[in-house]
């Protein structure tokens, strides 16, 4: 046994070999599986979508009610000048504050 020469299970080809089509079941068999992989991808987006708009709801719910009165109290109206950068210091203020007391004055000659 040794001696024989390994048996081929495959014969050498001959000749160049052409593509074989699919045929119609495993086409039919791909557009199943393309199908359904594309459902369960729609299923999943709608499913984390929905999750989200229920934590966002329930968030809301308990923020209204942990604050029942910061609701219903008015704002208080913010002045169309106000600058935020100019409140915090960042930028100049555009607006002179009234409360400013004037520098002292330059002394004058006296002869």
């Amino acid at each position: 046994m040794a001696t024989q020469p390994p048996r081929r299970v495959l014969e050498p080809l001959a000749a160049p070999q052409h593509q074989v089509p699919p045929s119609a079941r495993e086409l039919r068999a791909q557009a199943v599986q393309r199908l359904q992989a594309g459902l369960f991808g729609i299923a999943a987006v709608v499913l984390v979508v929905g999750l989200a708009n229920i934590i966002n709801d329930r968030a809301r719910q308990s923020d209204a009610a942990a604050k029942p009165a910061a609701s219903a109290a008015p704002r208080p109206s913010v002045s169309d000048s106000s600058d935020p950068l100019a409140d915090v210091g960042v930028v100049p203020s555009n607006v002179p504050e009234a409360a400013a007391s004037p520098g002292p004055a330059a002394p004058t000659a006296q002869n």
